[in-house]
């Protein structure tokens, strides 16, 4: 499994499960929706804490910038 996030997507997906949580626990959100966002959040955590996106896969997605050993 090789990573396919880079760190700016990482950063990102981690700013929103903040978000999601503090809506969660103000008492912004609840009932279906703070179900289905509860379930994002724990996607968007455990995909930014392996740094690998399953739904990047079909699409050959990566938005992880490629390691360059030599420069020209």
């Amino acid at each position: 499994m090789t990573r396919n996030m880079g760190s700016t997507d990482r950063a990102i997906r981690i700013f929103i499960v903040i978000v999601i949580g503090v809506l969660y626990f103000t008492g912004k959100i609840g009932g279906t929706l703070a179900i289905v966002s509860g379930i994002v959040a724990i996607v968007f955590l455990v995909t930014s804490l392996i740094g690998w996106c399953p739904g990047y896969v079909p699409f050959g997605l990566s938005t992880q910038k490629p390691s360059g050993g030599a420069s020209k």
